[in-house]
């Protein structure tokens, strides 16, 4: 006989605003225990100094958790020239300084325009990335140094929010894989000094944006009310899809689809995933389109 599985079946996906100091995974357990859920998963790690946009999915929600960890990013970052740390932001010691040579903001602005569009970037040694089954950052608190393979990134948009030298503040659009305090050294490095991110919030992820979030403290005091009252707080599963393409079934259609058949779809897109709703108008499948035309299921919505 099966054991029993403790919580609660929830479904549906939470905006947290993830605190300072928390890693991703303790604030997933917080919240999890808050709601009672029985199963729940988070999207992407942030570093316990960074804030802001975590996506948490609950139940079959995590079915679309794959697809908001491949969504692009957004962040504010605020970097401060001069200092190079061990670890690239504040949480480490200074390791080097030099001097801050004398910049305008058309200056900085030059220098991010290059920095545009796909290039490769190494990943720090302080990363949660594996070199022969142990975590970079394992092997770099043992004093360890290894060769890492660069990955292709894709800056989409970096614009300057302000500088008061030593510290200028960004926003960044980038692809998943993409390491804002490399980026912040590697900008330094062009303005001809050292530099090392203090503060870094993400402000979305995919169609999801920062706007709805909640923070740890609210969520307590939600939780005094009831878990009902948490519960009116999770969005639909098609909110972290929302750029996806939509489609619409028959009853006989989604009786297939439920079934795992691929499916003829009239007004479906040539190519490419869809949301598939049934004739309710609710999230039935998270499907892809096959050469022949057909929408065939690769994820099913159970409800």
């Amino acid at each position: 006989m099966g054991r029993r599985q403790k919580g609660r079946p929830v479904n549906g996906i939470l905006l947290l605003d993830k605190p300072l100091g928390l890693t991703s995974n303790a604030a997933l357990q917080k919240v999890k225990r808050l709601f009672d859920a029985r199963k729940a998963g988070h999207t992407g790690s942030l570093d316990p100094m960074a804030t802001g946009l975590l996506p948490l999915c609950f139940g079959e929600a995590t079915k679309v958790s794959t697809y908001l960890l491949d969504a692009d990013k957004h962040y504010w970052v605020r970097i401060r020239l001069g200092e190079r740390t061990e670890t690239a932001d504040a949480e480490g010691e200074v390791v080097e300084t030099a001097a801050v040579p004398a910049l305008t903001e058309t200056d900085i602005q030059q220098v991010l325009t290059g920095f545009l569009g796909p290039q490769m970037q190494v990943p720090p040694m302080y990363s949660a990335v594996k070199h022969e089954g142990k975590r970079l950052y394992e092997l770099a608190r043992e004093g360890k140094q290894v060769e890492r393979k660069p990955r292709e990134i894709h800056l989409h948009a970096l614009t300057l929010c302000g500088y008061r030298a030593p510290e200028l503040e960004l926003e960044v659009a980038c692809t998943k894989g993409t390491y804002v305090r490399t980026l912040a050294e590697d900008i330094a490095a062009k303005l001809g000094t050292l530099g090392h991110v203090v503060a870094l919030r993400r402000t979305g992820v995919g169609a999801l944006s920062a706007e709805n979030m909640l923070s740890m403290e609210q969520l307590e005091v939600l939780a005094e009310s009831g878990q009902e009252a948490l519960d009116a707080q999770l969005l639909g599963f098609d909110a972290a899809l929302a750029h996806w393409p939509s489609v619409s079934l028959t009853a006989d259609g989604s009786f297939y689809m439920k079934r795992g058949e691929p499916i003829q779809v009239s007004g479906a897109p040539t190519e490419g995933w869809v949301r598939v709703h049934d004739q309710q108008g609710d999230l039935l499948a998270l499907g892809e389109i096959l050469d022949d035309g057909r929408v065939a299921p690769r994820r099913i919505i159970h409800r």
